[in-house]
């Protein structure tokens, strides 16, 4: 009969554990040793923060000192992998419990590490034992493919671990799975003690109402791939990138293949060093991609969202989440990735194009996750959605055609504002479009000699003429497609004929001469 191998090896690494990971894992030992033998305890700590060193050094001294076995259980073969290597520097011998495992040499070891379809699926099938298991410990817990096998362990003590304790479905508040939550360090105290790096956020106004919300809460991939596909969107993009991160290694996330491999054309199409990559690729596909990332000083990788979890590469400058999200972990998760310190690197550039900072706040912001996870619906149901977020832009011509109008100190004309006041004095809502159009027509006369180049310089303010038409028809209720898009080439019809009628008197007004033959 062959002996189960509880005994420790000698610890591989040198990795000393710092003071708060010391701390978090004295008192989850605390917690072992004053709960009940089945108690769930969910630990939080951001991402860099070094969840897996934390757990695999709690591994091994719960192996110490218990005659109990361990199961560790992640949700990508990515993580299973890292997490069997990590623990094998702490010198704990593990087993691997794959879809080509064998395992008729189960009893040897005191350690499992699995992924979840495929332990679900060998426990059904009675293929591990588990009644020896006394610690199970679950990595990003707050994934709900989990609970669906803790009725296989009612006798065992569970730890989850997760940068972010919400539940993504407010059906399944992860209140409902776990006992109590202790909160970590804060990404502020680990960014000020040099443990992650600062994010250096570059966000932009977006107009995202024509987004839906699919069933599991988040804005759908077809929806997102009609905007973000768009010329315009992908020529925004290109703007900033080219603005804040040209030249430096960036990482994009897209909500879906199809957007990526857009992205990935433009990008390709404009000179510059860029990959595309999604899970379809084969293991090697993959793996060649990542090390042409990781080598390549200007890499741009552009991808979906198989990189938010399992994927660590410190050298990485800038993240452009080319998407908007309903869920507060995955934009965590997103920007961790480029919040890992390295050398020289204290600070990483973030380019938001999904309005997630105004939904969700800075990255790093001070959230209470007590609260957060005692209260999941209270906190869910005080995100912004899209038009409330939209009702506060302030929206700017672009700096190109800025340009345009060099000698007009003002150019934005609050719509909503305008309306209000209106509306106050008993006014009709046509008087904001008429005082819209002179406004326009005067900034035009202001940087023109003659009515031609006004009528030339009001073709460059459709972008802005859209907006204005949007903000209105948001104001009178009434936004049908068809409507808005007759206001906006009645608008364009009626600055034109108000340029030709007024030129002289305003030219005149604006430089106290008439304009010149």
């Amino acid at each position: 009969m062959q002996e189960t191998v509880f005994e420790l090896q000698d610890r591989k690494t040198d990795k000393e554990l710092y003071s708060y990971q010391q701390g978090a894992i004295q008192q989850i030992f605390d917690k072992f040793d004053s709960e009940r033998d089945d108690y769930h305890l969910l630990y939080q700590l951001p991402t860099g923060g070094g969840k897996t060193v934390i757990f695999s050094e709690i591994v091994r001294q719960y192996l110490k000192n218990h005659n109990k076995k361990v199961l560790v259980m992640t949700h990508r073969i990515e993580l299973c992998n890292q997490t069997s290597t990590m623990l094998t520097s702490f010198g704990v011998v593990n087993k691997v419990v794959n879809s080509k495992a064998n395992l008729d040499d189960q009893e040897r070891y005191s350690c499992y590490v699995a992924m979840v379809e495929t332990l679900n699926n060998r426990l059904n099938d009675d293929q591990l034992d588990i009644s020896d298991v006394g610690l199970v410990i679950i990595d990003e817990a707050h994934y709900n493919s989990f609970t669906k096998l803790f009725k296989f362990f009612e006798n065992s003590f569970v730890l989850g671990v997760t940068a972010t304790p919400l539940s993504s479905n407010k059906d399944l508040p992860m209140n409902k799975n776990y006992d109590e939550l202790i909160p970590g360090e804060t990404i502020e105290n680990l960014i000020a003690n040099d443990f992650l790096a600062r994010a250096e956020v570059f966000h932009y106004d977006m107009g995202l109402t024509s987004l839906e919300i699919g069933s599991n809460g988040d804005y759908t991939v077809k929806s997102s791939a009609d905007l973000y596909t768009s010329p315009a969107m992908l020529s925004k993009l290109l703007e900033a990138y080219t603005k804040h991160s040209k030249g430096k290694k960036t990482l994009i996330f897209n909500n879906g293949i199809e957007t990526s491999i857009q992205v990935y054309h433009t990008f390709q199409a404009a000179g510059l060093n860029i990959m595309h990559l999604d899970n379809t690729a084969t293991k090697k596909q993959r793996k060649q991609i990542l090390k042409w990332f990781k080598e390549t000083p200007d890499a741009i990788l552009t991808s979906v969202s198989i990189l938010t979890t399992g994927f660590d590469e410190p050298t990485i400058d800038t993240i452009i989440l080319n998407r908007a999200t309903k869920s507060l972990t995955l934009y965590y998760q997103m920007i961790g990735r480029g919040s890992r310190v390295l050398n020289n690197k204290s600070k990483f550039t973030v380019i938001d194009l999904g309005n997630n900072l105004y939904r969700f706040g800075p990255w790093g912001a001070d959230l209470d996750w007590g609260a957060i996870f005692k209260s999941p619906n209270f906190y869910m149901d005080r995100i912004r959605d899209d038009e409330d977020i939209e009702s506060d832009f302030k929206l700017e011509l672009s700096d190109e055609v800025k340009a345009e109008f060099k000698n007009s100190k003002e150019t934005y004309f609050d719509i909503k504002e305008t309306y209000e006041t209106a509306t106050f004095a008993g006014e009709s809502s046509k008087v904001v479009l008429e005082r819209s159009i002179a406004q326009h027509a005067y900034i035009c006369i202001e940087n023109s000699e003659d009515v031609y180049d006004a009528i030339a310089l009001a073709k460059l303010l459709k972008e802005d003429i859209d907006n204005r038409i949007h903000v209105y028809g948001k104001c009178i209720s009434k936004s049908t497609y068809n409507f808005l898009s007759w206001l906006k080439d009645d608008y364009q019809k009626k600055l034109n004929a108000y340029l030709r009628e007024n030129f002289d008197s305003v030219f005149e007004e604006i430089h106290g001469h008439p304009p010149e033959d």
